[in-house]
């Protein structure tokens, strides 16, 4: 079951600390070969959270990755992917979904750019997109995934 607001989570070492307090819009997995490199895996995992609904609780992240846009925020000490800052006009920060003190509950509810998927590398999503979604696709992705929390899980 999806869980209780607020949501906690950090990085590997623990000194970089994140409370989610707003319901993510979107689950998702990104297949892109950027994220297969950042993250030494198929792919990576975030939920869409507001950026109002997200905030930095313990340590200071620094950017890594490419340095530039997207921002890319890390532990400065494990160096670990915590969460990625997009165009603040999105109104959304992405969370590394596998850092939550309890991830159990998430599950992709979109994958994204399974064009670059490795042959393997399935999770089962509701919907998958060769790339991203198209913008106008976002409100009815977003208001189908609202619908799903509280749910004892999100059917496939």
């Amino acid at each position: 079951m999806m869980p209780d607001l607020p949501i906690e989570g950090g990085c590997r070492c623990g000194k970089l600390r994140f409370r989610i307090s707003a319901r993510p819009l979107l689950a998702m997995a990104c297949h892109c070969t950027g994220c297969q490199k950042m993250t030494a895996s198929a792919f990576s995992t975030s939920l869409a959270v507001p950026e109002a609904g997200f905030a930095v609780i313990a340590g200071e992240p620094v950017i890594g990755g490419m340095h530039g846009y997207p921002h890319h925020h890390h532990c400065d000490w494990c160096k670990g992917w915590v969460f990625t800052r997009l165009d603040p006009a999105m109104g959304f920060v992405n969370v590394r979904a596998t850092l939550l003190d309890d991830p159990a509950w998430f599950a992709p509810f979109i994958e994204s750019y399974i064009s670059e998927a490795l042959p393997w590398a399935q999770t089962g999503a509701r919907h998958r997109f060769a790339r991203f979604p198209e913008p106008s696709d976002y409100p009815a992705l977003i208001a189908e995934y609202q619908a799903l929390w509280g749910q004892p899980s999100i059917p496939r």
